[in-house]
């Protein structure tokens, strides 16, 4: 089994930054991709981005350009840097990972962390 815990959510301007991390544990080596989604209120959760584990990537449409997904191996972390923050970027973030290669959709994880959450509010 795998563990996943974010950190680095918060309250941010727009047009901030945020960089959110998800410490991975447990039977890490299983994991082929990563991934961040998110939920807003009343809304459905949504993909972020993914990473696999040939660093593969793949971006939310509304996200693309502002957000880079990356991944350091030895330390079984994950990263979301995020710029140019918007308003309707708050949600709860979670970090997600599987073990197929390439999982696009939530019922492709098999682990989810308990999310972080972001606001961006002036």
């Amino acid at each position: 089994q795998v563990q996943l815990v974010e950190s680095g959510g918060g309250l941010v301007q727009p047009g901030g930054t945020l960089r959110l991390s998800c410490a991975a544990s447990g039977n890490v080596f299983t994991i082929k991709t990563m991934g961040w989604y998110r939920q807003a209120p009343g809304k459905q959760r949504e993909l972020v981005a993914h990473i696999t584990s040939d660093n593969e990537t793949q971006y939310g449409d509304s996200v693309n350009g502002r957000f880079t997904v990356s991944r350091d191996n030895a330390k079984s972390t994950l990263y979301l840097q995020m710029n140019s923050l918007e308003v309707e970027d708050s949600a709860v973030y979670y970090c997600a990972a599987s073990v197929r290669l390439g999982a696009t959709m939530p019922s492709s994880y098999d682990a989810w962390g308990p999310g972080t959450q972001v606001t961006v509010s002036s």
